[in-house]
């Protein structure tokens, strides 16, 4: 590995040389990466990625993770040691543990020095050394719910394979520090941003996090392939797995028209009602005359039916093979590297896309032996002197919302919990998942009006020009058609950001294509990994849409900081494709001799018999184990000696032993031993936590009517704001009328397009009895 003396110069805005539109957004953001495990090198590969200055100090513990060729792109990395010295003059200092924040100069209990964004993002109990990245998301994923939530055939806990809580962690705990840059240099103020690993993992869980007091939880032994027969896999004729994405009437009347099963539809037990294909009693038999039509002939002639019918369809696919895609090419998002440690590499792309302010070519990590920054920066824009003062670091920034279903809302959504006041703009008919998906769309405020009617459009322009960002979740074309598209809106406001999501991105063999999560999940990969030589499985954390609504808000951070620094507005896209390929960036990464990444299995308990799930006297238990010996000392293997045994039979001895004990007792021989161990909670048991109650993660969410929902309410931390409120799910058009007077509309103005249609008014949203989405 070669070493060299690498001075990093940084130009001053002064400079008109570089005032251009094509600076990457993030131009002139000094970072000091200290982070360890995947959370922490993740963000910091998200701020290089948007073009910040990354100093990493290296850490010994990379050399075992091949995603770190992904994540340390762009960065240059420098002996531990060396760090101290750049704490002063750097915008942002990145941090997973007390220990190296309190080295750093930056402990946990005292605020940061004036104007520094100190993110720290812990690992999972970081007080235990002998805990690999992976092993702690998946303690967490124990510890947090995540586990007992995924469906499978025994309804026990399953171990992912993919670290998807620590991914989102990364993500959102960069999406934090960056719109915590973004007051930085709108007011001068630093502050300490914490997301933690409940944090990410309610970020990643919010859709299935919701627990009535009076209601069961779902059931999940309902098989990998999810609760509902017509948006599940099937195998086909020749063996391979396809993913049926039939959800809604009008797909599901195409599907089961070519499959020749129309009778389900009026059967008797289901009599046209289409809720009940789902519901227990109908599900099996359901999914069984599926099965059966499908195994009639091949994956490839159904592919290509179904898709030629315009239902939504996606064989199983290889995630060795995504790269490979041309849809990936479409999206630009195979990036080649040569990185100095293992040669030629290809890795995922950026997040979310930026019209202008992108980073035009990525790098791989240079080491040496010293860097530093140059002298402290002349001419940046001066502070504003009188900005709101609100709940988070996006306060006023106005935000309009045409997101629907799923992934439009909840970026808005986290878009609010950063502080920002955000207008959930919907038809005149409303989101039709407003009800079921309530707890992805909270903390908004409810305008309903009809963009078709030149009256709701003009009025809609009004809001525009009162707005920072208009946020949307359409399919290619429709922004044209419906005149929204960003030069459109720019013409009312020429710094707006404009922010777009879609399945796959508006260019490239499926960019016509609807997206669904689970269709991108079976295309990209995750389906068959998790569910290895078994079948694959339909993951219950709709893993894509929630990642691609942050990684929009990410960009979109992003791109108001390029704002807030004079270089103006631009348009932000990611995809639910996108969203896939950055979820899986550390098992995407090629390099030759890179070692294979893990599979599962039917219902994964785990990685082995030492480090997986046991079921105990009182539920289940996370354990992980160094060696047999430490399994010795805790007294589940009578001697050492059964470290010979196989795999099985060792998880078959270790496992009497703990059915006999509870969870508590459980933890306490293992930790006793060395080893790492939880008992793995249901959601029922996260939220009613009384210690995160009183800490604020979660909260009891009491409706007008007095009922009252258990859910995530604070997903990061600002040291420089106070806790917000709890945020609730707006009516239909609740706030019409007050949105558009803000806007600038006139009282008349209002009644007329009220009256005549255009514009709803409703009343506040009463409580929903369920679990949301999925």
């Amino acid at each position: 590995m070669s070493r060299t003396i690498l001075k990093i110069e940084r130009l001053t805005v002064d400079d008109t040389t570089q005032m251009t539109s094509d600076r990457p957004a993030l131009d002139g953001v000094r970072v000091l990466d200290a982070s360890r495990g995947v959370a922490g090198p993740l963000a910091g590969m998200a701020l290089g990625d948007y073009g910040a200055e990354v100093i990493r100090l290296d850490d010994p513990s990379d050399a075992d993770l091949p995603g770190s060729v992904a994540w340390h792109r762009n960065k240059t990395i420098i002996p531990r040691e060396r760090g101290s010295a750049l704490v002063a003059d750097a915008d942002l200092v990145l941090t997973t543990d007390a220990r190296t924040a309190a080295a750093l100069g930056l402990c946990l209990d005292d605020e940061p020095p004036a104007g520094l964004v100190h993110l720290h993002l812990p690992l999972w109990h970081d007080e235990q050394d002998g805990l690999d990245p992976y092993t702690r998301d998946r303690m967490a994923s124990a510890d947090f719910g995540a586990a007992r939530r995924q469906t499978s055939f025994s309804g026990g806990p399953v171990d992912e394979v993919y670290p998807f809580l620590s991914s989102m962690q990364g993500a959102w705990g960069a999406t934090c520090g960056i719109a915590a840059l973004v007051e930085k240099i709108r007011t001068g103020r630093g502050q300490r941003v914490v997301v933690d690993p409940l944090h990410g993992s309610m970020v990643t869980t919010i859709t299935t996090m919701l627990v009535s007091p009076t209601e069961p939880l779902p059931a999940t032994t309902v098989g990998p392939g999810g609760p509902n027969p017509t948006f599940g896999t099937y195998r086909c004729a020749d063996g391979e797995w396809l993913f049926l994405g039939a959800l809604g009437s009008k797909f599901q009347d195409i599907a089961f028209e070519h499959l020749g099963t129309t009778g389900i539809i009026v059967d008797p037990r289901i009599d046209g009602v289409r809720e009940r294909l789902y519901a227990p009693r109908n599900r099996d038999w359901v999914r069984a005359r599926l099965a059966e039509a499908f195994a009639r002939r091949t994956r490839a002639v159904w592919l290509e039916e179904l898709t030629a019918a315009g239902c939504p369809v996606s064989l199983v696919g290889d995630r060795d093979d995504w790269l490979d895609h041309p849809q990936v090419a479409a999206l630009g998002q195979r990036v080649e590297l040569e990185d100095p440690l293992v040669g030629d590499a290809v890795t995922g792309g950026v997040g979310a896309e930026l019209s202008r302010g992108g980073l035009r070519e990525h790098r791989a990590r240079i080491f040496a032996d010293n860097a530093e920054w140059a002298e402290p920066r002349a001419g940046l824009p001066a502070p504003l002197d009188a900005l709101p003062t609100g709940t988070g670091p996006l306060a006023g920034i106005k935000v309009a919302d045409l997101g629907t279903v799923l992934a439009g809302p909840y970026a808005g959504m986290l878009l609010a919990a950063l502080g920002a006041d955000v207008a959930k703009v919907e038809t005149v008919t409303g989101d039709e998942l407003r009800v079921r998906g309530y707890g992805i769309a909270r903390g908004q405020r409810g305008l309903g009006i009809n963009l078709r009617d030149p009256q709701g459009y003009d009025a809609f322009l009004r809001l525009v020009a009162a707005s920072d960002v208009v946020l949307d979740n359409y399919r290619p074309g429709v922004l044209e058609r419906l005149h929204i598209d960003h030069a459109t809106l720019a013409e009312c406001r020429p710094d707006i950001v404009t922010t777009s999501i879609t399945g796959y991105g508006a260019d490239g063999p499926l960019g016509s294509q609807p997206g669904y999560d689970p269709v991108v999940q079976a295309l990209t990969g995750i389906m068959k990994a998790q569910g290895g030589s078994a079948e694959p499985v339909f993951s219950t954390l709709a893993i894509n849409d929630v990642t691609v609504a942050c990684l929009a808000a990410l960009g979109t951070c992003a791109a108001l900081y390029q704002r807030a620094a004079g270089r103006g507005g631009q348009h932000v896209t990611s995809s639910l494709a996108v969203a896939a390929t950055f979820m899986q960036s550390g098992e995407l990464v090629r390099y030759a001799g890179r070692p294979a990444a893990e599979t599962g299995g039917r219902d994964f308990p785990g990685p082995g018999p030492l480090s997986r799930f046991y079921p105990c006297a009182d539920g289940w238990v996370r354990v992980h184990l160094h060696s047999a010996a430490q399994a010795v000392d805790a007294g589940l293997l009578p001697e050492v000696s059964g470290a010979d045994e196989g795999a099985d039979a060792l998880a078959q001895l270790i496992g009497t032993a703990i059915s006999a004990l509870t969870s508590a007792e459980t933890v306490a021989a293992v930790t006793g031993a060395g080893g790492a161990a939880v008992r793995a909670r249901d959601f029922r048991e996260v939220v009613n936590d009384p210690e995160l109650l009183a800490d604020g993660h979660v909260t009891e969410l009491v409706w007008p009517d007095g009922n009252s929902t258990f859910l995530p309410h604070r997903l990061v931390t600002f040291s420089g704001h106070p806790p917000y409120p709890v945020m609730r799910a707006t009516g239909h058009g609740e706030f019409s009328r007050e949105l558009l007077g803000e806007a600038g509309l006139s009282g008349a103005e209002i009644e007329e397009l009220i009256g005549a249609g255009v514009v709803v008014v409703g009343e506040p949203m009463h409580s929903v009895v369920g679990v949301g989405y999925r």
